[in-house]
């Protein structure tokens, strides 16, 4: 059974990310601190709140660099959220905050969509690869759950893995080697939500 790093910094919702990866498959590690990273077969990053907030919470804790350090090294990774808006270089919502860098582009607001605003509830998204890496075993256009404001909108297309339409076109997912990130929660979204994170620990 793969055990997986959850990193906790007081920025996701660690309860129902844990509890979804255990019903997947994985034994779940929940970590705190630098050290405890080592050994596992993968880190997981949730994340609810601000990117600012988020990024100085895993600063604080010493997080940081053990989790950039571990993404840059093509290490399995699974990030959720603002786990997904982190990898970025910066975001409109914390003018001034680092992102990790691991990927250029930036993270930015609906704007103008005729909308509401945070994106909240169901949607439908479209693999690039139908029936590959995460999406296996699922339809052709899943529906998942998100809850956001704001969006990464990465400078290399190559990266997207899922697109979603909600007043604009916008990255839902990503995946590069073996980092693999999403915007939407697999944790909230029921039989779906659990099917992917069987595909992501399936690939341990």
């Amino acid at each position: 059974m793969p055990v997986i790093a959850l990193i906790n910094y007081d920025s996701g919702n660690l309860r129902s990310v844990s509890q979804s990866l255990v019903a997947a498959g994985a034994e779940v590690r929940l970590v705190g601190a630098p050290d405890a990273i080592q050994g596992a077969d993968a880190v997981v990053l949730p994340g609810v709140g601000s990117f600012g907030d988020a990024a100085a919470s895993l600063k604080s804790r010493g997080l940081w660099d053990p989790v950039r350090d571990w993404v840059a090294a093509d290490r399995p990774f699974l990030g959720i959220c603002l786990g997904y808006q982190l990898l970025f270089e910066s975001g409109e919502e914390s003018p001034g905050v680092e992102g990790f860098g691991i990927f250029p582009g930036k993270v930015v607001r609906f704007e103008n969509t005729g909308l509401k605003i945070p994106h909240m509830g169901w949607n439908t998204i479209s693999p690039v690869n139908p029936g590959g890496d995460l999406w296996r075993g699922l339809p052709p256009d899943p529906h998942v759950f998100f809850v956001h404001s704001y969006y990464p909108a990465p400078d290399d297309d190559s990266l997207v893995s899922s697109y979603c339409d909600y007043g604009v076109r916008f990255a839902a997912s990503i995946r590069r080697g073996r980092v693999r990130a999403t915007q939407f929660h697999p944790e909230k979204s029921q039989e779906t939500g659990l099917a992917i994170l069987r595909n992501f620990i399936s690939s341990l």
